[in-house]
C-alpha cells in the first residue's frame, strides 16, 4: 500500500472513530483553561511585576525572590501571611473538632438506630451544606453584631444587650459557623461507612464476651477511621478557601485568614504578592486533598464488604429515643432553622429585633422611596437585582451546560481511547481545580485573562471570564460523573450502531447521550448548584456590570443594607436548595447516601 493509501485509510478510520483526535483537542483546551492559568500564577510569584520594579530594584519580568521575602520575612509578613495562616489553621482545627463532635453521634443515630424521624433528619441535617456558608455569617450579624461596625442594630442590641466583640466578630463565630456548615461532611461520610459495616462482626465480638466499649474501640473505630480522617481533611481544605464568612465577620475588626489576605492583595493590585499567597493556599489545599486520596486508597485494605447475608442491624435506643430526637432537633434548629428564620424576619422589619406590629414591613421587598444611595426601592422592584439574577442564571447556566457536556466527552475519551497517555492526562488535568481553593483559582484566572495574550483579548470585566472560570472550576465533578458512567457502558450499543452505518456524531447523539442522560444531568445540575451559591471564585472576577446574586448581596453588605442583603441571600438559598432537591429527584439519589457534589 502506498503512503497516500495508508493516509487515506487512516483518515477513514479516524472519521469512523475520532476518539483520540477529540482527546487531543480536549488536552489542548484544558491546558489553556486549567493548566495555563495555574502555571502563569506560579510564574507571577517569581517574576518582577511592573509596579514593584523600584522596590525590587529589578527590571520587570526578571526572576526574583522579592515576593518570597516580602510575604514570608519582611516587616509586613506578620500581617500579610503568618497571622492569617495561624488564624486559618486554628479555625480549621477547631472546626474539625466541633464538626466531628457533632457529626459522629448524628451519623450513628441516622444510619444505625431507630431515631424518630430518621428519614426526615437524613435530609434536614444536610441543609446547612446545601446553602452558602456565608448565609449563616449574615444571620450571625443579624443576631449579634454591635456598634463596632455601625449600621442597623442587631437583635441583641434591640433587646438591650450589647454583644462583646469576641462574640460578635472574629474567631469564635467564624469557627462555629464553619463547623456547623461542614458537619454534614461528617454525617455523610461516617454514616455512609456505618451503613456498609456488617453488624455480624459486632455479634461475633459479643459472642466472645467483648464489651460495648471494646467493640467500638477495637472493631468499629479502626474500620471507620479512614472516613473520619477523610472528612477532617476535606473540612480543612474547605476552610482554607472559604472567603465569605471571614469577610463578613472578621475583616471589619481586622481578623484575617489566608483567603481574605489574598483578596486584599488582589484588590490593591499587588500581583506578585497575591500570586505567592494564592500559590501557598494551593500547596496547602493540594497537600490536604492528596492526604485524603491516600487515605481513601488505604481504606480499601480495611473495608469489610458484606455478602448478601450481611446485616446492617438497627440499634434500639429504648429510653434514649427522646433525648436523641431532642439532640438531632437541637442541631437542626441551631444550624438551619434559627439562621434562616432570623434572615427572613429581618427582611420584614424596619428595625431588626423589634417585634411590635408597626415595625413589620415589606418595603425591603416591594417598597418604594427607601431614600438610600445603595437601594432606592425593594429588591423585587430593583433593576440591579433582576440584572444580577439574570446574570446568575445565564452565566452559571452556560458554564454548567459546558461543564456537563465536556465532562461526558472527557468520560467518553477516557473510556474509549487507545492512547493511555491522553486518558491519564485528561483524568489529572480535569481534577486539578479541585486541588485549588476557589479564591486561588480566581487569582490564577485574573493573572491569565487580565491582559491580552496572543489573539485572545483581555477578558476581565466581561461575563466570558466568569463563564470560563466557573466551567473550569466545576470540571472535577462533571468529568468524574462522565468518567464513572462511561466506564460502565460497554461498546456493544455503539458497535451495533456502527454496523448499520451510523457515523461518530450519530452514535454519540443517538446512542451514548440518551443512555448517559443521568450522568449528563448530574454533570450539569451539580455544577449549577455549586456555581449559584459560590462566592470565593466570582468575588475576584465580577465587576458591577457583571454582578451575580452572590456579589450583589456582598455589595449590599458593604453598604450596610442588612435587610436587603438578607433578602437577596434568601433568594439564593431558595435557588440552591430547590436545585439540590431537583438533582436528587432527577437522579433518584439522596445526599444522605454519600457526599455527592461540592
Amino acid at each position: 500500500m502506498t503512503r497516500f493509501g495508508r493516509n487515506l485509510y487512516q483518515a477513514r478510520v479516524h472519521n469512523q472513530d475520532p476518539t483520540t483526535l477529540i482527546g487531543i483537542g480536549l488536552v489542548v483546551l484544558f491546558c489553556y483553561l486549567i493548566a495555563a492559568p495555574v502555571v502563569l500564577l506560579l510564574m507571577d510569584a517569581f517574576l518582577v511585576q511592573f509596579a514593584d520594579q523600584v522596590r525590587a530594584q529589578q527590571a520587570m519580568g526578571e526572576a526574583t525572590l522579592y515576593y518570597i521575602n516580602r510575604v514570608f520575612f519582611s516587616a509586613i509578613s506578620q500581617d500579610v501571611f503568618w497571622r492569617p495562616l495561624l488564624h486559618t489553621a486554628l479555625i480549621a482545627l477547631c472546626a474539625i473538632v466541633l464538626a466531628l463532635a457533632v457529626g459522629l453521634p448524628l451519623g450513628w443515630l441516622i444510619s444505625r438506630t431507630d431515631l424518630p424521624g430518621r428519614k426526615w433528619f437524613s435530609t434536614a441535617l444536610i441543609v446547612p451544606y446545601m446553602l452558602p456558608s456565608w448565609t449563616f455569617a449574615l444571620a450571625w450579624m443579624t443576631l449579634f453584631k454591635n456598634r463596632t461596625t455601625g449600621g442597623s442594630a442587631s437583635w441583641m442590641e434591640s433587646l438591650g444587650f450589647a454583644p462583646p466583640d469576641w462574640l460578635a466578630y472574629g474567631f469564635l463565630p467564624i469557627t462555629l459557623i464553619l463547623a456547623l456548615h461542614y458537619t454534614p461532611f461528617v454525617i455523610l461520610l461516617f454514616g455512609n461507612a456505618l451503613r456498609q459495616f456488617d453488624s455480624s462482626l459486632e455479634d461475633a465480638a459479643r459472642s466472645v464476651g467483648a464489651s460495648g466499649g471494646t467493640i467500638a474501640g477495637k472493631i468499629i473505630l479502626p474500620l471507620m477511621l479512614p472516613s473520619l480522617v477523610s472528612a477532617a481533611t476535606l473540612i480543612f481544605a474547605k476552610c482554607l478557601g472559604d472567603f465569605g464568612v471571614t469577610y463578613i465577620l472578621g475583616v471589619p475588626v481586622g481578623f484575617d485568614v489566608l483567603a481574605t489576605s489574598l483578596f486584599r492583595a488582589i484588590s490593591t493590585n499587588q500581583t506578585g504578592m497575591s500570586a505567592l499567597l494564592a500559590l501557598t493556599i494551593v500547596v496547602l489545599g493540594s497537600f490536604s486533598i492528596l492526604i485524603d486520596m491516600y487515605l481513601l486508597k488505604e481504606a480499601r485494605r480495611f473495608v469489610v464488604i458484606g455478602s448478601k447475608g450481611s446485616m446492617n442491624r438497627v440499634t434500639r435506643l429504648g429510653g434514649w429515643r427522646l433525648p436523641a430526637f431532642g439532640f438531632a432537633g437541637l442541631v437542626f434548629v441551631i444550624s438551619a432553622f434559627i439562621p434562616l428564620m432570623a434572615l427572613f424576619l429581618t427582611t420584614v422589619m424596619k428595625v431588626p429585633g423589634v417585634f411590635s406590629p408597626e415595625n413589620f414591613t415589606l418595603e425591603f421587598w416591594v417598597g418604594t422611596g427607601l431614600g438610600t444611595v445603595a437601594l432606592q426601592q425593594g429588591i423585587l422592584l430593583t433593576p440591579e437585582f433582576w440584572r444580577a439574577t439574570w446574570n446568575t442564571l445565564w452565566i452559571v447556566g452556560v458554564a454548567s451546560l459546558g461543564a456537563g457536556f465536556l465532562g461526558l466527552i472527557v468520560g467518553y475519551v477516557v473510556a474509549r481511547t487507545e492512547v493511555k497517555a491522553v486518558a491519564l492526562f485528561l483524568r489529572q488535568v480535569t481534577f486539578l481545580p479541585y486541588l485549588v481553593p476557589g479564591i486561588a483559582f480566581a487569582a490564577a484566572y485574573l493573572s491569565m485573562f487580565a491582559v491580552q495574550r496572543g489573539p485572545v483579548p483581555a477578558l476581565y470585566g466581561t461575563p466570558i471570564i466568569l463563564v470560563l472560570a466557573i466551567m473550569a472550576d466545576q470540571m472535577p465533578f462533571a468529568s468524574r460523573a462522565g468518567i464513572s458512567s462511561m466506564m460502565q457502558l460497554g461498546r456493544d450499543p455503539e458497535e451495533a450502531a456502527r454496523n448499520v452505518g451510523a457515523g461518530f456524531l450519530k452514535r454519540l447523539t443517538a446512542v451514548v447521550m440518551p443512555i448517559q442522560k443521568g450522568a449528563l444531568v448530574s454533570g450539569v445540575l451539580l455544577p449549577f448548584i455549586s456555581g449559584i451559591k459560590g462566592l470565593s471564585l466570582v468575588v475576584v472576577l465580577a465587576v458591577p456590570g457583571t454582578d451575580v446574586l452572590t456579589t450583589y448581596a456582598l455589595r449590599l453588605v458593604d453598604y450596610g443594607m442588612a435587610q436587603a442583603s438578607n433578602a437577596v441571600m434568601l433568594m439564593i438559598c431558595v435557588i440552591a436548595f430547590g436545585g439540590t432537591m431537583l438533582v436528587q429527584r432527577l437522579t433518584k439519589s439522596k445526599l444522605s447516601d454519600g457526599l455527592g457534589g461540592n
